[in-house]
């Protein structure tokens, strides 16, 4: 009968957060594992605090992946593949099951991937960690996410030109770190999985000394301004960040890629192991 135990666990904390807002996601995580008969797999902070350009007042934002009992996957009523708690404190815990993830992940949703590159655990198996990566490595296509973070900055981006030039610093990251990702990406076609953390992406992705320069200045008066702190946007940052989108949009122009059986089979095992080793019984 496979082991249920967590062989090793992986907590990392910045000694600058609220001991008081760790403890409370501690206890919530506690008791979203014990009302829903889950074990999380892998617990960890999201948002601009992992992404490396929170501000003083930003939320915390703790994201988990868990696995239910092997009867619940079996069984004929399966439960919904998200557990969410309300949004109370400036806290915000939700999180996917193992299926969910896995399925976002091989269609090329980011999400996950950020999730398991977050420098700032709550709890986590690093085993399980590095499985989901390789997972990643093997059965994920990099077209699929151009298209994700395409979709997920332009949006963003369009909203952005509305506020002019004077707009809000949060906003601007959200659409500049995509397009980053993007350019991340396209300089490279062996790359893969963009870095989470701000700082390495505008170094991974070779940006130019100007916009390099604008946007850590940026990064670090949004970390002494409140979270609708405004600042001006710059010619070249505007410029910068939309060439990005357009390089992006003609690449992606008629490139369709699916999920081979082989992808997944494999991920099929990851989760089906997975789900034998730490299930609860």
């Amino acid at each position: 009968m496979p082991s249920n135990e967590i062989s090793s666990s992986l907590r990392a904390i910045p000694t600058d957060f609220d001991a008081d807002a760790v403890s409370e996601i501690d206890r919530r995580l506690d008791v979203i594992s014990g009302e829903n008969d889950v074990r999380i797999l892998w617990a960890i902070e999201s948002g601009s605090r992992a992404w490396g350009f929170p501000s003083p007042d930003s939320d915390y934002d703790a994201r988990f992946i868990y696995v239910r009992t092997v009867e619940k996957y079996v069984g004929p009523w399966h439960p919904r593949d998200v557990i969410e708690m309300p949004i109370e404190d400036d806290m915000d815990v939700n999180g996917w099951d193992l299926g969910k993830a896995i399925k976002l992940m091989l269609k090329g949703n980011a999400v996950v991937l950020e999730w398991l590159q977050s420098s700032i655990v709550y709890q986590g198996d690093p085993a399980f960690q590095r499985q989901m990566v390789e997972l990643a490595e093997h059965c994920t296509e990099r077209p699929h996410f151009i298209r994700h973070y395409f979709h997920l900055g332009s949006k963003q981006w369009e909203r952005f030109l509305n506020y002019g030039t004077d707009a809000p610093i949060k906003k601007l990251f959200y659409a500049a770190r995509p397009a980053l990702c993007l350019r991340w990406l396209r300089l490279d076609d062996q790359r893969k999985i963009p870095p989470m953390n701000f700082q390495a992406l505008l170094e991974g992705a070779e940006t130019p000394p100007t916009v390099f320069a604008h946007l850590s200045e940026m990064a670090a008066t949004k970390a002494k301004t409140r979270e609708m702190g405004n600042a001006p946007i710059s010619a070249e940052i505007g410029a910068f960040i939309q060439n990005e989108y357009d390089l992006a949009q003609t690449a992606l122009s008629g490139s369709e890629h699916g999920q081979s059986n082989d992808h997944i089979k494999r991920a099929s095992k990851l989760f089906y192991d997975t789900a034998l080793r730490y299930s609860k019984r």
